[in-house]
């Protein structure tokens, strides 16, 4: 009760100011959830994982790798780079720009909108206060003394109280912000870093073509030795 007589008396601002801190609430969510379980991992573990995958010359065991976490966007920059991994240094460049232009906004996806939110609260609660402060001044001017009191009274409730609201607002969600942007940042580094490394291990290894003769070539050498009537089996 005590919380819809303090909305009550804030008035329509101080619902609108509410309504933005439900949407803050809904953006922090989301955007926690992507950035530290969806989009999460362990990049040095991964990163040892492909590197000797390469070294070892199994670059489709690699592309394996990266397609079965595809839903991260770093085993998808990885898997853009090394489906390139045949072709000159040039072309390897240009992979990890695509990627990194690709994938790098997915971290960035919408937390901005979460600073212009707290903004709004903000200057959202300044307009509380000036509107109060207007009735508070027509109290004074314009009513009779014997409503003066009560009108004041309710000039200076909601200037207050829309203040209070709006910093209520404002302030965890510019806390929430800084904590986000942190760790989107540091994806982005990972990204940037590792697709880095990636990069320079694969223009200073010979990658053979990756056709189907070298991709399998296991398949091959036992089909090659199938007698020509197995082979009309087989079709």
């Amino acid at each position: 009760m005590a919380f819809f007589k303090f909305m009550n008396e804030s008035g329509f601002i101080g619902w609108s100011i509410l309504m933005v801190g439900f949407g803050s609430l809904l953006l922090v969510f989301e955007r926690a959830l992507k950035l530290y379980k969806a989009y999460g991992m362990n990049s040095a573990e991964f990163m040892s994982k492909i590197q000797n995958l390469i070294n070892a010359k199994k670059i489709d065991e690699a592309l394996l790798t990266c397609a079965q976490l595809e839903s991260k966007p770093l085993a998808g920059a990885f898997k853009k780079i090394l489906e390139k991994a045949d072709r000159d240094d040039d072309t390897i460049f240009q992979a990890q720009d695509i990627a990194l232009a690709e994938f790098i906004p997915l971290y960035t996806k919408r937390l901005h909108y979460l600073s212009m939110l707290a903004n709004v609260a903000t200057l959202m609660g300044l307009l509380g206060t000036i509107h109060g402060l207007i009735l508070s001044f027509q109290a004074v001017a314009q009513a009779d003394p014997a409503q003066k009191q009560a009108l004041l009274a309710q000039g200076i409730s909601v200037s207050m109280y829309t203040t209070a609201l709006g910093l209520a607002v404002a302030i965890p969600a510019m806390v929430f912000f800084s904590i986000l942007t942190s760790r989107q940042n540091q994806l982005m580094e990972e990204m940037i870093e590792k697709s880095g490394k990636l990069v320079d291990i694969l223009t200073s290894a010979y990658i053979p073509s990756l056709t189907r003769k070298n991709v399998f070539p296991d398949q091959l050498n036992a089909l090659s030795k199938t007698p020509p009537a197995m082979h009309g089996q087989a079709k």
